[in-house]
Order: structure tokens, then C-alpha cells, then sequence
């Protein structure tokens, strides 16, 4: 869609907005908007405590449109949070989270609710509340930055800052047209977002029933079956064994030393294959000088960290290297493929026989000793079946991250569309008063 631009513009005084169509004013935040923010309120408040008020903290601000908070509200109150009701159909907004330092969350509350510390309310009375909303989400890393310039910290929007930011301000008729041209185009955009992102969901659940079929029946699909004789494997092809993982491995607990990698399971991507720094780190690493503590791995050896087992911490080593006292290393006993074992062992079925033959009272105390582990049974083809299995998964896989790697590239252009869109709305670079 082309849109015209207006036909006279003026200097906005802001060198990160530039020019603004010469009818519009310029105003400061404070002088067409009331702040209110977030408190702890006191016991003499009673609504806040017994349930009856919703309260909203920075992580509720998942969409345009605020509800509630997913916490009990029973129990919210107890963090800390509003002493005043904030009314319906006010702009709410995140002014002091980590999450500040990549964009400021902003939504309209549809229902009245009290605000977390974290957040500031903007009572609007000289703007629309909706084009408001518009300007915030249209010029986020523009007002990031301008704020920092100005001394602000990423992680807090402080309030001097906040009410003395200048904004385009066309009246309100022309607010209205803006924001009702926003809603319908940025509607639109929405909806390929979704299919997209349901299409990088799709595809996660191919993978995984690809990749669970080939370590389970094989790659023929002509080939005759038997039953395992294991309730979660099923049926498989004939002519493969199933075996305890006992007879397949052996537990060995060899220790590192100082010129050795340190390697750690991901339950995403296994075992990497070079230390992990721990700022890079998926959870915080805490490691032990005395490197004499730490379980040497070889190629092909098979490890996992107990306590996250059933998450699916499994990985087969491919460089010689030490892992951490709280994983599990163990050593084929004849000739095996450890990747097969891995792929097979994070399949959702054999995650859940982990789950079940771990010890601990909850999920995140759960253990899975070696003693359970070895007496789990697999289904295990011939060797040149395994290495065939490997390759075919390792096709699959490119084939995967290529369709995802284009969907997501398709979901970063359209978000960048929707936000160029908006700020080119809401600074009157394009004039959208005929197609609204």
C-alpha cells in the first residue's frame, strides 16, 4: 500500500522524530497526560488483600489488551502492588524492569486493576488513550534511546524523563483516523504472525514425530514387526534387539583434569562440544577449582545430568573432555551408535519412562541414578542401521531448520512492518486521514 505524505511539515524540535506535519502540535507528555503509579497499599484497603481487585505486574504485559494477572490475586498483593484502583481503559505501562532494556511494555487495561510497583499509569486527558498506545509501541526503541541520551538508565524510565518527553500531537479527529488505520492494518499483519508462528509449531511437532519414528520402527516402512515386550516402545521391526541399557553401557567415573574441556548437557542440543562460558550458559554454572572432582568423557560415551534427566539432558560426547560431578557418564560395551541412544532417550515416551524411574519428591528435586537408568530397555538395530538412522535424521533436520529458519525470518520482517508502520502513522510520515 502506498500512502501519501502530508503536503507541509515543520521541524518537531526532536532530532529523533524530525519533521511533523506543520498542523500538528508538539506537546509534553505531562501536559496532556496524569501519571499514577504502583505501591505496596496498606491493610486499611481490604479490596487490594481479600481478592477483589486484579493486580498487574510487568510480566502480565503480553498484549495490547490487559486483562488480569495470571497469579492468584488472593496472593499478588503480597509482592507489592497499587494502593489506588486504576480505572478501566487507561494506558498502563512497564517503567522499571530488566526487561526495559529491549522495549517498554505498554497495553490498555479492559477492566479496572491495581498496579505492581514496576508500573506507571497514564490517565490520558489531551490525547486518545489508543493513539497514545500507538506512539509508545511505533517510536519504543527511538524513546529508549532518547531517554538514555538524557541520562536515563535501560532497566528504569524515571519519571522527569517520562513527563517532559515531547509528542507529535494531531487533534483529535486526526487521532482517531490514525489509530483506526493502525487497528485494522496492524490486525492483518497480526494474523500472518500467527499463521507463522502455528507453522514454526507444526514443524516442531514433525520433527519430533519424524525423529521419534525413525529411533523407534526404523526407516523401512515395508518391514516386519514383532512387540518389544516394553509397554512405551511398542512394536518393532523383527529383526532388531531390545536390550537394558545395563548390557549396552557400562557406568565409569574416571577423573578430569586441568587440560580438559569442561562439557555440559543442554536439554535442547546435548552435549556441547566445547566449554560453555558461563555468561553463555542456559543456567548458572557453579564449577570447582579442584578439576580432579570433574567425570572424564570420551568420544561416544553417553551422559546426562541427573537431576534434569527427565527434561531430557541426555547427550552422546563427541570430543574428549570432563563434565560435571552431578552427571552420569557412561561407556558402550560393544559397538553402538550413542547418537542413536541419545536421539531415542529424548523422545517424549522415553522422557516420560525417565521421569518415572527418577527419585526425588517433586519434578525439580527429581534424580534419575544410575541404578533406574540401566535397567531402562531400548529397541537396538543392527550397527549399519544405526548409522543409516543418524544420516537420515541429520537430512531431516537441515530440511527443518531451513523451513523454520524461513519462518522466522518472515515473523522478524513483519514485526519490523508493523512497527515502521506505526511510527510512520503516529509522526505523520504518511498521511492516512483517506484510507482510515
Amino acid at each position: 500500500m502506498k500512502l501519501p505524505r502530508y503536503s507541509e511539515y515543520k521541524n518537531s524540535g526532536m532530532s529523533w522524530i524530525g519533521e511533523v506535519p506543520s498542523h500538528w502540535s508538539v506537546r509534553r507528555l505531562k501536559e496532556i497526560v496524569r501519571f499514577s503509579g504502583g505501591g505496596t497499599p496498606t491493610r486499611d484497603n481490604p479490596a487490594f488483600w481479600n481478592g477483589d481487585i486484579p493486580w498487574i505486574s510487568p510480566k502480565d504485559m503480553k498484549s495490547e489488551f490487559i486483562a488480569s494477572s495470571e497469579e492468584s490475586i488472593t496472593t499478588a498483593g503480597l509482592a507489592g502492588s497499587a494502593s489506588s484502583l486504576v480505572p478501566q481503559g487507561t494506558l498502563l505501562m512497564v517503567v522499571r524492569s530488566g526487561i526495559l532494556k529491549h522495549t517498554i511494555p505498554v497495553g490498555i487495561n479492559t477492566i479496572p486493576v491495581a498496579l505492581n510497583q514496576d508500573m506507571k499509569a497514564l490517565h490520558a486527558y489531551g490525547v486518545r488513550t489508543d493513539f497514545l498506545l500507538r506512539w509508545v509501541q511505533g517510536l519504543n526503541d527511538r524513546l529508549l534511546l532518547a531517554w538514555a541520551k538524557q541520562g536515563a538508565t535501560v532497566e528504569s524510565i524515571e519519571y522527569d524523563y517520562l513527563a517532559n518527553t515531547l509528542i507529535p500531537h494531531p487533534d483529535d479527529g486526526e487521532q482517531r483516523a490514525i489509530t483506526v488505520f493502525l487497528d485494522r492494518e496492524t490486525a492483518k499483519i497480526d494474523a500472518l504472525i500467527a499463521e507463522q508462528e502455528r507453522l514454526l509449531e507444526l514443524l516442531a511437532e514433525k520433527r519430533q514425530a519424524v525423529i521419534s519414528h525413525a529411533v523407534t520402527k526404523g526407516l523401512n516402512t515395508d518391514a516386519p514387526m514383532k512387540d518389544s515386550g516394553v509397554a512405551w516402545l511398542g512394536e518393532v521391526p523383527a529383526h532388531w534387539d531390545v536390550a537394558r541399557l545395563a548390557t549396552l553401557y557400562r557406568e565409569v567415573n574416571e577423573p578430569g583434569s586441568d587440560d580438559r574441556p569442561t562439557l555440559s548437557v543442554s536439554i535442547h542440543d546435548g552435549v556441547s562440544d566445547d566449554e560453555i562460558d558461563e555468561a553463555d550458559s542456559e543456567r548458572k554454572i557453579t564449577r570447582s577449582e579442584d578439576k580432579g572432582k570433574y567425570k572424564r568423557v570420551e568420544p561416544n560415551d553417553l551422559t546426562y545430568n541427573m537431576m534434569r534427566a527427565w527434561q531430557g539432558a541426555f547427550g552422546s560426547v563427541t570430543v574428549s573432555g570432563q563434565v560435571s560431578p552431578a552427571y552420569v557418564v557412561a561407556r558402550p560395551r560393544t559397538i553402538i551408535e550413542t547418537g542413536f541412544v541419545e536421539a531415542l532417550l529424548r523422545t517424549p515416551k522415553a522422557k516420560e519412562q525417565i521421569r518415572r524411574h527418577s527419585r526425588g519428591i517433586t519434578d525439580f528435586r527429581l534424580r534419575l541414578y544410575w541404578d533406574e537408568f540401566k535397567e531402562l530397555r531400548v529397541g537396538v538395530p543392527p550397527h549399519n542401521e544405526q548409522v543409516e538412522v543418524l544420516a537420515s535424521i541429520d537430512q531431516m533436520n537441515r530440511q527443518f531448520d531451513e523451513l523454520q529458519s524461513a519462518a522466522e525470518s518472515l515473523i522478524e520482517l513483519l514485526y519490523e512492518r508493523r512497527s515502521a508502520l506505526i511510527a510512520a502513522a503516529v509522526t505523520g510520515q504518511i498521511d492516512v486521514r483517506e484510507v482510515a
